[in-house]
């Protein structure tokens, strides 16, 4: 996996943005949208943190209505494995197993969003690393001035198999906010999907 520094370095930089920006993108967008990512555990936390990007998220069976919210705005790029390839044409399929889209202006302006893809119905969310792990979509988001959020324990349990520095930083700030629910929803699912993970101790 590849630092930020090294991503910019072979695929150019990324534009600073802020989930007020977002709701403006997505203003008349039909579809669900969410923060995810840094955004969100500051969102929780109310502590300032950097930030390398905005991460959004939506449904992944949602892209073609995204695709249609943003042309002639914003070109959408499948980010894959490590490999970019844009998508062109509303018939232009997406790579099954692609996690992320990534959105800029032209070829010559930084990237603006990163867009994640979950396994979300209208009715229930799946982790991508675990289907045995699942909640009613209508639990998985909390929202703030009028931005919905993706909720700290399930960004956490994203967060929890890469374990940088970062995402320890981002446990640390939400575990004395976390109520007794969410927290016992988080080490309950860390047992499941990643048993043995260091922060089933601290939960």
């Amino acid at each position: 996996m590849f630092d930020h520094d090294e991503i910019v370095r072979l695929y150019g930089p990324w534009e600073a943005r802020t989930p007020r920006d977002a709701a403006e993108l997505f203003k008349g967008y039909r579809g669900r949208w969410w923060v995810a990512g840094g955004w969100a555990i500051e969102a929780f936390t109310n502590s300032p943190r950097q930030h390398a990007d905005l991460d959004l998220s939506i449904p992944r069976s949602d892209v073609a209505a995204l695709r249609q919210h943003l042309s002639g705005r914003l070109d959408v790029w499948a980010a894959d494995a490590g490999a970019l390839r844009p998508l062109v044409g509303q018939d232009d399929l997406l790579p099954a197993r692609c996690g992320n889209l990534w959105l800029r202006n032209s070829g010559a302006d930084p990237w603006e969003y990163d867009v994640i893809l979950m396994d979300v119905t209208l009715t229930r969310w799946t982790y991508k690393r675990d289907a045995r792990i699942s909640l009613p979509a209508d639990e998985i988001l909390w929202t703030r001035e009028d931005v919905a959020y993706l909720r700290p324990e399930v960004q956490l349990l994203h967060k929890a198999p890469g374990l940088r520095p970062k995402d320890q930083a981002d446990f640390e700030a939400c575990l004395p906010l976390l109520e007794s629910a969410p927290r016992a929803w988080l080490r309950s699912a860390l047992g499941v999907a990643h048993p043995g993970h260091p922060w089933i101790a601290h939960l």
